[in-house]
């Protein structure tokens, strides 16, 4: 089926100009064009879409609140900002409705591309209450003691950029977000950011107080229904298996970005978990228990109670909001790398690795009943043989603290 995708502009020349720039995405996709919010609206009742595209300056109904009221009626339906350079208040408005942002003139290219991946991952959730609740999350949880610590932070008149970045790499929720914002092309920056500590940098310090105290991208993790011992965990097994990946790229002589990204995807592999525990938290609270009890994968246990596993879950919004493929791939197929498809070491393949050498690492029963890795995989890759190695840095660096990252 065709791809349908609705743009929204209050100017008939831009409109026109679009029209003309897609022409040869016909045979892929479906094009309707509003001149208003509220017309869009109306078209958006009358007929499904997967794609709403608009401007944010429009009289009346601007874009955000046209995003805010699709996210509301419409939450499958993919969000994004296509917009100039418009002032600090409108962009930081759209900041909770839109999944990505780009900014005007845009080239034919990006905006394909930005279309394409949203929607690319689509197909990993089947389970409609899944996607509407994964499509309408603007942010994730943070662990409260991390929370707490960003806000004294931003509120304290020594704010320190340095400080900020750091607390933000310590957590899933803040790294995600942040990470989706600096990327987009909406904040002006045109090269790839994967560093908490780079990307608040370049958002300013300004910015980032607008975003965590007005716009309030950030919340923190109430449920009291699961123990706090399994977030707790959560939170430092994801920081713990970003090291490791960073590490086993470092020893590999992968290069700066792949290093930076590695421990990205390290850190966000497990964020479909922070999605189910937060949305579904007495659901999720019977799959740890039922892993506990049969001795088997928390993955398996979702898949029973769910139909679904966490990567998948944590993928699909990390698409959503624009963040890297490779990225997205290694959360996505953290436990199934060969599925990748990759004929050589990748972030999916360090990641897995990670996962697997820091729950050995830790010990405890329920970890090594976890732990499991793909022995064909790496052995085909030549690398089955470099683990105890990998294992054995990767401890080294755990008890250093060390991560270029934070």
């Amino acid at each position: 089926m065709k791809t349908r995708i609705l743009f929204v502009d209050d100017e008939p020349n831009v409109l026109e100009g679009l029209k003309r720039m897609l022409r040869g995405k016909r045979d892929e996709w479906d094009l309707a064009f509003a001149g208003t919010g509220p017309e869009a609206l109306e078209i958006l009742e009358r007929e499904p879409f997967d794609v709403v595209v608009s401007d944010m300056r429009m009289p009346g109904m601007d874009g955000a609140q046209l995003l805010t009221e699709v996210q509301r009626r419409h939450p499958l339906i993919v969000r994004i900002v296509l917009s100039g350079q418009s002032d600090q208040a409108m962009i930081l408005q759209s900041v909770r409705p839109a999944h990505q942002y780009l900014t005007k003139p845009c080239d034919a290219e990006t905006l394909k591309n930005t279309i394409e991946r949203s929607n690319q991952l689509r197909d990993l959730l089947t389970d409609n209450t899944l996607r509407q609740i994964v499509s309408q999350m603007e942010t994730l949880p943070s662990l409260p003691s991390l929370y707490a610590e960003i806000m004294r932070e931003v509120e304290s008149e020594y704010s320190s950029m340095q400080k900020i970045g750091q607390i933000i790499s310590r957590d899933i929720g803040m790294t995600a977000k942040v990470l989706q914002l600096v990327n987009s092309a909406f904040f002006g920056h045109c090269r790839h950011v994967s560093s908490p500590v780079q990307a608040s940098e370049l958002l300013g310090l300004e910015t980032i107080k607008s975003l965590v105290i007005h716009v309030h991208i950030f919340s923190q993790f109430k449920h009291a229904t699961l123990p706090s011992s399994f977030m707790n965990r959560l939170w430092d097994h994801s920081l713990a298996t970003g090291i490791y990946a960073q590490t086993i790229a470092k020893l590999e002589k992968l290069g700066r970005t792949v290093i930076d990204d590695a421990f990205m995807a390290g850190v966000l592999h497990d964020a479909g978990k922070l999605i189910l525990a937060a949305n579904f938290p007495k659901r999720y609270r019977q799959a740890l228990l039922e892993a506990l009890k049969n001795k088997t994968s928390l993955e398996e246990s979702e898949q029973q109670i769910f139909g679904v596993g966490h990567a998948e879950v944590g993928a699909y919004l990390l698409a959503l909001w624009g963040l890297p493929q490779p990225i997205v791939g290694a959360v996505a197929f953290h436990h199934r790398p060969r599925q990748n498809q990759c004929e050589k070491i990748s972030f999916c393949t360090m990641v897995h690795a990670a996962n697997y050498l820091e729950k050995l690492a830790r010990g405890q029963e329920e970890e090594k009943a976890a732990a499991r890795v793909d022995q064909d995989y790496l052995a085909g890759l030549g690398l089955l043989e470099k683990l105890p190695v990998w294992l054995e840095v990767c401890q080294q660096a755990i008890q250093e603290g060390e991560s270029d990252a934070t």
